[in-house]
C-alpha cells in the first residue's frame, strides 16, 4: 500500500503484480504489473512559484543546500548559461520531472523504457537490463529500472553532467545520484494520475538527501504535444 496527496486529498491504493509461470522467460515490458505508458501533463498543486516560471535569484527554499551550493547558486547568470551551451542544465535527469511539461513514455524495446519531455525536448532511458559502460556524462545519465512489488517502479541515475534542481541556479554536482519511484493512482471520478517521488543525494551541494512528489495527469493521446528547446531565462 502506498500513500499519496492528490490535490489536497488522501488517496490510498494498492497494486497487485502480475503472476507468472514458474520458469517462464519473461522481459520487463511483459512483466510489468503497472503500465506508465502514454502522454502525460504535469499536475501542479504545489510549490508553484518554482515549477511554474523561474524563481528568483535567491529564492532556494526549501532545498537543504551547502553553503558551497548558495554561493553556486548566487552566482547564477542565465545569460551566461546560454552563451556557453549550457541552457539545458535545469532539464537534466535530477529536476526533468519537476518541470511544468508533458511527457511521452514509450517502451523502445523489450527491456528500455523511454521517456521523451516536450519542455527541453529531452530523452530518458530506463534500463532494464544490463548494460556495458554508461560512457559520457550526459543531462539525463544513466538509469538503471526495475519493478518492485506490489506494484512500482523504481529508477536509479548516475553519470550524470553537473546541473539544477531549479531554473534559478541551485546546483547538484556530477557525483548526484537521483533516486525515484513511479506510481499509478486512480483519481475519482476517472482517470489515473502518475505520481514520481526523487530523491537526489548530492553531498557536494545537499545537507540532506531532497526529496519531491510530483503527478502527471494521463492524457487521452498527443494533440496538445509541442517540443520546445531548453532555455536558462
Amino acid at each position: 500500500m502506498r500513500v499519496f496527496v492528490l490535490g489536497g486529498l488522501v488517496t490510498l491504493f494498492f497494486v497487485a503484480g502480475l503472476p507468472r509461470a514458474a520458469g517462464q522467460a519473461t522481459t520487463a515490458k511483459a512483466s510489468a504489473p503497472i503500465d506508465i505508458t502514454g502522454y502525460w501533463v504535469a499536475f501542479v498543486t504545489e510549490d508553484w512559484r518554482f515549477r511554474m516560471i523561474t524563481p528568483r535569484k535567491g529564492d532556494y527554499q526549501p532545498v537543504p543546500m551547502t553553503e558551497q551550493a548558495r554561493k553556486t547558486a548566487d552566482a547564477w547568470d542565465p545569460g551566461a548559461d546560454e552563451a556557453s551551451g549550457n541552457q539545458c542544465k535545469a532539464y537534466g535527469a535530477g529536476a526533468i520531472m519537476r518541470l511544468a511539461a508533458r511527457f511521452h513514455i514509450t517502451w523502445q524495446d523489450e527491456n528500455t523504457l523511454r521517456v521523451d519531455s516536450d519542455y527541453g525536448m529531452q530523452t530518458r532511458l530506463l534500463h532494464f537490463a544490463a548494460h556495458s559502460s554508461p560512457g559520457v556524462r550526459t543531462w539525463q545519465g544513466y538509469s538503471t529500472a526495475q519493478w518492485e512489488k506490489p506494484g512500482s517502479l523504481k529508477v536509479a541515475t548516475s553519470n550524470l553532467r553537473a546541473g539544477y534542481l531549479r531554473k534559478n541556479g541551485v546546483p547538484y554536482s556530477e557525483n548526484a545520484v537521483v533516486t525515484e519511484y513511479f506510481d499509478i493512482a486512480p483519481i475519482p471520478g476517472g482517470g489515473q494520475v502518475l505520481l514520481v517521488t526523487s530523491i537526489v543525494d548530492d553531498p557536494e551541494n545537499l545537507r540532506q538527501p531532497f526529496t519531491t512528489s510530483s503527478q502527471f495527469k494521463k492524457e487521452a493521446d498527443g494533440s496538445k504535444w509541442d517540443p520546445q528547446p531548453c532555455t536558462a531565462k
